[in-house]
């Protein structure tokens, strides 16, 4: 049987990136020296003390046992107490935390919690497709409104919500925006608290990159606003504020009643992360922070490197804020090829690979990704064979 019979498979388009990481494969396979911004992991290594508490961890006999879907209490506490110390929130880690496989499966297993056949949900676009895909496999129906700013989406909500029949169920945020590195403040979350409560509107807020800002205040959360944990939850992850990607370790957030479905789905799915992991999150929450400052001023010091660099070979973008994305505009003599075919050519004749606009919605054609995960001197060698394939196609000569 073809997978395209399987109902949930049919509604997923073919893996927009699934081309360039192709070409990567079969380069990396003959032996080529590919510089890869194309996916967000992290490339600089866990901090010691977390490390060490896995370890510890990990010899006691009883950690190697089923650990709880839920969390470990011990990882709960620690969460509601990062959520009291950076935003000023009071959470009940028995019924208002759950900890998740990273954020990723947390939306995912919300989405599947709160969704019915044919609701109708609002995410932006462009945005990180699990925000949209993550429905859509739970039988939910997309309407994308366009996200070009913070303040175009929201409008873009308010015009969808005049017409859209049946009225839709959830409201989509994630800011700092992956992937175009966009912020908010505060006063931008009151507003769309106002406008869920008007249309009885559930907000899933993703907040993976709060700890990951450079030239902004530090990142709001959605709970901060009064009344928000009666709608809202929030998922965030160690998996950038600690180099943990890999660990998979996140959390939902925020009102009771939908951590409570959410907790209800996972129980059916998993046992939670192996228990020395949720240890050692748990001693990075509370352990001593001075690591995340390190970790933001190397993504701050390779987003500087970045835009120098590409700008003297002829490509210039915006400086992101935060996030560890910068969100580049194809340079205009290019834009025709579209934001695949571009990636692909970057790939085959510059040995740089970057992530297709048009793999997070048709709001991102024109632009593509590029993600902070590679070192200073690789960024600037990427810059160099981006200037020569430039100059060599007659393109965007670079400044001197």
């Amino acid at each position: 049987m073809p997978d395209q019979d399987f109902h949930r498979i049919k509604r997923l388009p073919p893996y927009v990136f699934e081309s360039v990481n192709a070409l990567k494969a079969e380069l990396r396979a003959a032996g080529e020296d590919v510089i890869d911004f194309g996916m967000g992991n992290p490339d600089m290594p866990t901090p010691k003390h977390i490390l060490e508490k896995v370890v510890e961890t990990v010899w006691k006999p009883r950690t190697s046992r089923y650990s709880a879907s839920r969390g470990v209490p011990g990882l709960r506490r620690a969460m509601a107490r990062y959520y009291e110390r950076r935003f000023g929130v009071r959470l009940d880690p028995d019924t208002e935390v759950i900890a998740t496989l990273g954020s990723k499966e947390g939306f995912a297993n919300l989405a599947q919690a709160i969704t019915g056949p044919g609701d109708s949900i609002l995410a932006p676009d462009p945005a990180y497709p699990i925000h949209a895909y993550g429905f859509i496999i739970a039988g939910g129906v997309i309407r994308a409104v366009p996200a070009p700013s913070p303040d175009a989406y929201m409008s873009g909500v308010a015009e969808a919500l005049k017409t859209m029949r049946p009225a839709p169920t959830v409201l989509v945020l994630n800011y700092p925006s992956n992937p175009t590195a966009q912020v908010v403040d505060l006063e931008f979350y009151r507003d769309a608290v106002a406008l869920a409560k008007r249309h009885e509107l559930i907000i899933l807020s993703d907040l993976a990159y709060s700890e990951i800002y450079f030239d902004c205040a530090p990142p709001p959360s959605v709970l901060e606003v009064d009344g928000a944990r009666d709608l809202c939850v929030e998922v965030n992850s160690l998996s950038k504020t600690y180099a943990m990607a890999g660990f998979r370790v996140g959390m939902a957030v925020g009102s009771a009643r939908l951590i409570a479905a959410l907790a209800r789905v996972k129980s059916y799915l998993d046992y939670g992360a192996y228990t020395p992991i949720q240890v050692a999150a748990a001693a990075a929450l509370d352990g001593p922070q001075a690591c995340v400052e390190e970790i933001r001023g190397i993504y701050r010091a390779r987003r500087d490197v970045l835009a120098d660099s590409f700008a003297r070979a002829g490509w210039d973008m915006p400086i992101p804020a935060a996030s560890m994305f910068a969100w580049a505009p194809i340079p205009a003599r290019y834009r025709d090829m579209g934001s695949v075919e571009f990636a692909k050519w970057l790939i085959r004749e510059a040995r740089v690979a970057v992530a297709p606009g048009l793999g997070f919605g048709e709001g991102g054609e024109g632009f593509v990704r590029i993600g902070l995960v590679e070192n200073e001197q690789r960024i600037r060698q990427a810059a160099r064979n981006i200037k020569k394939l430039f100059a060599a196609d007659g393109g965007a000569q670079a400044a001197e």
